[in-house]
């Protein structure tokens, strides 16, 4: 989904294009996470469009909620600050 102004939900990420970036929100949390484009770069191993990583985010689902609680936990993130995950962050996920 490509929306400026709409509001990322646990079940429905957003592009950022301001930021290019694909947000959303981790469950139990109020801010949002992003994942800029160049994470998806290096996981992908290539340049996506916004619409493949919606769709490698919709596929891993699980792992980009699992990657940002660690994140969350390991960083002492505040209940509604915003924050963002790189790939290395969902490397770890995906070898678990």
């Amino acid at each position: 989904m490509t929306d400026d102004d709409a509001t990322a939900s646990e079940d429905a990420p957003i592009w950022r294009i301001e930021v290019d970036a694909l947000a959303f929100r981790p469950e139990g949390h109020r801010g949002v996470c992003m994942v800029h484009r160049h994470a998806f770069r290096t996981l992908l191993r290539h340049y996506p469009s916004p619409e493949e990583c919606g769709d490698f985010f919709r596929q891993h689902v699980a792992i980009f909620q699992a990657a940002a609680h660690e994140k969350i936990e390991r960083a002492a993130v505040p209940v509604d600050a915003n924050f963002h995950l790189t790939s290395r962050d969902l490397s770890r996920q995906m070898q678990n």
